[in-house]
């Protein structure tokens, strides 16, 4: 088992369908990346709820992070879908091997992953400064 899959995750149930989905269109066009089997893994063992029952203080889909690295520089993060990726302005994939490794964490976890050139990266969560459960949108 990787590394970004050993924390205990919450993920809700719209999150998981909507992460399956895609990772099965990407599959069928010939798409699918090697870090895909990573976050099918990610998904499948994670705890499932609905968005009514998600704690806030949880990483879901379209939650904007106040992450930490390793030397302490704090940086926000908001954890998307591929088309609303934006590395500059810190969207981030969660088919990337970072916003895998946010998924479903709680404050004060520390997201671990590999990155593409094998180096091992982490962030600490600090603070969830927007849920879109927290703010009663559930279908974010």
């Amino acid at each position: 088992m990787s590394s970004t899959a050993e924390l205990h995750r919450t993920i809700t149930d719209l999150d998981h369908v909507r992460i399956h989905n895609l990772l099965r269109r990407q599959a069928a066009a010939g798409a699918a990346t090697d870090h895909a089997e990573e976050l099918s893994e990610v998904i499948d063992l994670a705890d499932q709820v609905r968005p009514q029952e998600i704690a806030a203080h949880i990483v879901t889909m379209y939650s904007k992070v106040r992450v930490a690295d390793a030397s302490g520089a704090e940086r926000s993060l908001t954890l998307c879908y591929p088309p609303d990726a934006d590395a500059a302005q810190g969207m981030i994939s969660v088919l990337s091997p970072i916003g895998t490794a946010l998924l479903g964490l709680s404050v004060g976890d520390t997201a671990r992953w590999l990155g593409a050139d094998g180096k091992p990266g982490q962030l600490q969560v600090r603070a969830i400064e927007f849920q879109p459960e927290a703010s009663g949108d559930y279908t974010a």
